[in-house]
């Protein structure tokens, strides 16, 4: 084989390594920008923010919680999560992520979580769980659309 037909062969090749190089970038950014908004979520959780319900729920969240006895929609979240603040306080949890798939527009993420939590009674109690969240990329970043999990217990 010539240098002449090996370069035909080869260079194409090379070529298209950036662009697969940049494509699994793409997909590792994704999947880091994820990781970022259910930390925030949480985080906001904690430190009692509640402007997060409307700014990263989809307007069309589906999400059911163990503890729930069907899927709840945003509206719906937002009313037991304000029911869910006056019986205590999130004080600290750790998230540790198994698996995220991020296709196109929709991302899924597999996790587990320990948390702190105090009643209003000041009685502490550590739980542990795991949720699988489903976001979706819209014109204003990722959101959740579905969510589904909770305590193990």
């Amino acid at each position: 084989m010539t240098a002449r037909t090996l370069m035909q062969f080869v260079l194409p090749l090379v070529l298209a390594l950036p662009a697969g190089a940049v494509l699994a970038q793409d997909a590792t950014d994704d999947a880091a920008d994820v990781i970022l908004l259910i930390e925030e979520q949480w985080e906001a959780e904690q430190e009692g923010d509640k402007d997060w319900l409307d700014n990263m729920l989809h307007p069309k969240f589906s999400g059911w919680q163990k503890q729930s006895p069907a899927p709840r929609s945003k509206k719906s979240t937002k009313l037991w999560d304000r029911f869910a603040d006056t019986q205590g306080k999130l004080l600290e949890h750790e998230l540790y992520f198994q698996n995220i798939v991020v296709e196109g527009d929709v991302a899924v993420a597999h996790y587990l979580y320990t948390s702190a939590y105090e009643d209003k009674k000041d009685k502490v109690e550590v739980s542990n769980g795991r949720y699988t969240d489903i976001l979706v990329r819209t014109e204003d970043g990722w959101k959740f659309i579905a969510w589904h999990g909770g305590d193990d217990e």
